[in-house]
């Protein structure tokens, strides 16, 4: 569960590759970081670099661009058709998953601050991380571009956030933000007109249509009494959106931009297009998608027509990212590989997960060889996830029974809670293993002086403490997923409830299993009073799901018994 931010740095230079290629070196030498993509433009002489990662390292790698920017661009002969003011023009970070755009805040005015202090580079904080309400528009920071900046610096009210108040000619200025992820959507219609596409991308983006007398098309267009155009706003906010034909699909296409996909997300932009095109006697036919996507976006589009079909939203995240592409006929065009799509799923490339990427019977003989792990702790971690997913299976079913229609939302949220724990049970697997390794790495370190040694067990002892705590994580969340077996039990699929006894067994090996490694581990831990806490929570838990277990079996047994 990353933490992953985006960072979308614009620099002043799109003709010399050769000084784009330096700054992107730079940026893929950071661990932890992963360079999405690279759009040098001739005419604006400015390169969009997409890259993505955990919070501490995008800034690292979003400073040493900066850094980088600064000694290879030199403004004072920059010249392009987009709007700029430095070197390194706009960086902005942009939260994917599990941060919040709080949290984004601080990373972007750190990284700020960063920049300002030690590369003497005036900085102005916008959007989300803005100081002040008029600094939120990057249009307003960057007012009078590069040429301006001197009159601009000199100024009280436009001080730098970050930085001196001192013109820098060779590097500008620079503007650091935090803004929601944009993604760029189109739908395709069943239609070649580009008047009936634009007609349809008027009544749906924020901005709307100018309002004309009588309601005519080609009236005369209405003002107010300061003489500015009157606009009647469109159903979504922060769409901009247009019309237009597509010569290699030949069709006609509303092309979007969401600008803040916590507002409208891409389910919501692509039901209302049909709608509106529906309206005109047309109908969205399918929909494309223009670069990346966080995977909460997907995963939320799924559910939502999931959602809509009376179904459980407790299945499988594949399954539930295969309905949000055919609801939305992501691959109309041209195939869609969530793999390649989706940002988290690139960057779990990167990470290896031995033990959960194997097929069951290597893991068995993986499991069986003579390498110590992986052990008791990942195969409890594995039993744990087993248990969950036999309760949310049963859970789904139920929810997709015949005659249950009006039960099927119940059925869906116990189903979704059991997914959530297989899914971090699973993860444990690994992390298990991970842990065991931590502490082997630690009593390998050098201990010739008595500051080895020192250091040394202090390893140690960090590794111990995080080998205890992985398999205790193991047992919580084992144990919690036993709601769900005891409430299947109680009220699920009757065919499937010796299934939900299945699960409730594997749930109680695994919270044992995994004490059992919580409790080996303590004997080597010099914080006798964190091991005491431990072992007492540990053993209301495995007391607690002795008796869920206890509660489980007996109501399977009650319907199943036949003598």
């Amino acid at each position: 569960m990353r933490k992953l931010i985006e960072c979308v740095p614009n620099f002043s230079e799109g003709r010399d590759m050769k000084k784009i290629k330096e700054i992107t070196d730079l940026i893929e030498s950071v661990n932890g970081v992963k360079l999405l993509d690279v759009d040098p433009g001739n005419a604006t002489n400015r390169t969009v670099v997409t890259f993505v990662g955990t919070p501490d390292e995008v800034i690292e790698a979003a400073f040493l661009a900066i850094k980088k920017a600064s000694e290879i661009i030199d403004m004072s002969k920059h010249k392009g058709e987009h709007p700029r003011f430095g070197a390194t023009d706009v960086c902005p970070l942009i939260p994917v998953s599990n941060i919040t755009m709080e949290e984004t805040v601080e990373f972007a005015r750190k990284l700020a601050e960063k920049v300002g202090k030690e590369l003497e580079i005036p900085v102005y904080c916008y959007e989300f991380a803005a100081f002040e309400d008029k600094r939120k528009n990057l249009a307003n920071c960057r007012a009078g571009e590069y040429e301006g900046l001197p009159a601009k610096l000199a100024k009280p009210e436009w001080k730098p956030d970050f930085g001196p108040a001192k013109f820098n000619a060779k590097s500008g200025a620079v503007a650091i933000g935090a803004r929601n992820f944009l993604v760029a959507f189109n739908t395709n219609l069943n239609t070649t007109s580009t008047r009936k596409a634009n007609s349809i991308a008027f009544d749906i983006r924020e901005n709307g249509r100018i309002m004309r007398e009588s309601g005519k098309l080609t009236g005369k267009i209405m003002k107010d009494e300061n003489g500015k155009s009157i606009r009647i706003p469109g159903t979504l906010k922060k769409v901009k959106a247009i019309g237009w034909f597509i010569e290699e699909y030949g069709i006609a296409q509303i092309s979007m931009n969401l600008t803040d996909i916590t507002v409208t997300p891409v389910h919501i932009a692509f039901e209302e297009c049909d709608t509106k095109a529906r309206e005109r006697g047309i109908r969205v036919s399918g929909s494309e998608l223009v670069g990346l996507i966080p995977l909460n976006a997907m995963l939320d589009a799924g559910k939502y027509f999931l959602a809509k079909q009376h179904r459980s939203l407790g299945v499988s995240e594949e399954e539930v990212i295969k309905i949000a592409v055919k609801s939305m006929g992501l691959d109309e065009l041209k195939p869609f590989n969530p793999h390649e799509r989706i940002i988290e799923y690139l960057l779990d490339k990167e990470i290896p997960k031995p033990l959960i990427s194997m097929d069951l019977l290597k893991f068995a003989y993986e499991t069986a060889g003579e390498s110590a792990a992986p052990g008791g702790g990942s195969i409890s971690a594995y039993m744990g996830a087993l248990g969950a997913a036999l309760g949310t299976m049963v859970a789904n079913l139920s929810a997709h029974k015949r005659g249950w229609d009006d039960k099927w939302e119940d059925y869906s949220k116990w189903a979704e809670k059991g997914k959530k724990k297989y899914q971090e049970l699973l993860h444990f697997v690994d992390e298990d293993t991970k842990a065991f390794n931590a502490i082997m790495d630690a009593m390998r370190m050098p201990k010739a002086t008595e500051e080895q040694q020192k250091i040394r067990n202090a390893a140690i002892q960090d590794a111990t403490r995080y080998a205890i705590d992985v398999p205790f994580r193991v047992m919580e969340l084992a144990y919690e997923s036993m709601d769900v077996m005891l409430e299947m039990a109680t009220t699920g699929l009757k065919a499937s409830i010796s299934d939900a006894g299945v699960g409730a067994l594997a749930a109680r090996a695994a919270v044992q299993g995994a004490f059992l490694n919580v409790k080996i581990n303590m004997s080597s831990l010099d914080d006798k009073v964190f091991a005491k806490e431990m072992f007492d929570k540990g053993s209301e838990i495995e007391r607690n799901a002795i008796e869920k277990e206890k509660a489980v079996l007996e109501k399977v047994n009650k319907e199943i018994d036949i003598f």
